[in-house]
């Protein structure tokens, strides 16, 4: 294992999949999210999609509890796993900051923005020059 896996974590296998918290997709995932360049990457993923979910469930002029138990009954828990849906160990878990998420709205929007280190949008962005480099040949 070279130095950066060991300080980011090694990528291969891990996945963020997105839990619907009202049940209406059972126990599967509504998607699953792969190809993380690294475990910090996908740590940072999950906080900011589960911090952005509980902004869009909490209740305007609602306290903690109020947003906790909307987050709950509406919410999306995003869930570090590797491919065979096994807990990964260093992998974020909303449970540890769930509270605080619940009795602090964030302080700025970065917080919240998932879509900007979504990996999905990276490789789309990473076609689309290559595609423009391609032409310009």
């Amino acid at each position: 294992m070279n130095i950066t896996d060991e300080i980011l974590g090694k990528a291969d296998g891990i996945e963020v999949r997105i839990m619907d918290l009202s049940g209406a997709n059972g126990s599967e995932p509504l998607e699953t999210v792969r190809d993380f360049t690294s475990l910090a990457h996908a740590n940072s993923f999950a906080r900011r999609y589960v911090r952005d979910s509980m902004e869009i469930c909490r209740p305007r002029g609602g306290n903690a509890e109020a947003a906790r138990e909307a987050w709950f009954a509406f919410g999306e828990d995003a869930v570090i796993t590797d491919a065979e849906g096994r807990a990964i160990e260093g992998g974020w878990n909303s449970g540890n900051e769930l509270a605080d998420f619940a009795a602090t709205p964030p302080r700025d929007r970065e917080d919240r923005n998932w879509r900007m280190i979504d990996p999905r949008k990276l490789a789309a962005e990473e076609d689309d020059d290559g595609d423009e480099a391609e032409t310009e040949e």
